[in-house]
């Protein structure tokens, strides 16, 4: 997938007002990246036992409606319980399943093309969860660097993705209030967005790598993302930043 194209699909995807359009967004994402099938979920915890889910995705019907017959599919999952637990991206095939003891899911779920493919989430403060997945009949790429740069893809997108699905999906009683951020951590979010290292805007504002690394950090932390392209998107929805 070309820089151009992915720039393309980051700014799509932000501009998405309705579940209508953030669906055609990921689908074509997916399609670009050489996928059939593709999975957004936004999960808000209520409780330990009360959730919300509101799945985006361009399942065949018939694979929803065997889905819905499998009793316990999503406990028994390992590509689900994968992403429940952790943050890393998960590379899927058949023997993940067979080594996980759920082979049957898998051989269920092949028939409608679904063999293999890349899963990942993304775990937010106040209960709030993100899934995006990507599937397809034809193998991955056997060279290291072309799947490596597919997972890459889907990890940047995810971040876009995941800041609109909270935005469409979440009530805003519901979203946390922006945060107080320095003016160095500010600053060093706008040097960011505009594709600075630490250690070049760290020479601009006159302080240490160590020290931009640190404001970036912070912000980060305050603005409850996993990672600082997560943290400009926010401090930009939020108007902390322009």
């Amino acid at each position: 997938m070309s820089a151009e194209m992915l720039n393309g699909s980051y700014l799509s995807i932000m501009e998405a007002r309705s579940s209508e359009d953030f669906r055609a967004q990921i689908v074509r994402f997916a399609e670009e990246m050489g996928f059939q099938y593709v999975s957004a979920m936004t999960v808000v915890d209520h409780s330990l036992t009360q959730s919300d889910f509101i799945n985006i995705d361009n399942m065949p019907d018939g694979w929803r409606a065997a889905g819905a017959t499998m009793a316990n599919s999503h406990q028994r999952d390992p590509v689900m319980q994968h992403c429940k637990r952790g943050a890393v991206p998960i590379v899927w095939d058949q023997a993940t399943y067979l080594k996980h003891g759920a082979v049957d899911l898998w051989e269920e779920q092949a028939g409608f093309g679904y063999r293999t493919g890349i899963a990942l989430a993304l775990h937010m403060p106040e209960g709030r969860h993100f899934m995006l997945g990507v599937d397809r009949e034809q193998p991955l790429p056997r060279m290291p660097h072309e799947l490596t740069r597919l997972v890459a893809d889907l990890q940047l997108f995810a971040v876009h993705a995941q800041d609109t699905a909270l935005r469409l999906f979440v009530p805003p009683e519901q979203l946390v209030d922006a945060p107080s951020l320095t003016p160095r951590e500010l600053e060093s979010l706008r040097w960011t967005m505009e594709g600075k290292a630490a250690w070049e805007f760290g020479s601009i504002l006159g302080i240490s790598e160590r020290t931009a690394v640190l404001h970036i950090q912070n912000a980060m932390r305050k603005l409850g993302s996993v990672n600082k392209h997560q943290a400009v998107l926010k401090a930009l929805r939020l108007g902390l930043i322009h």
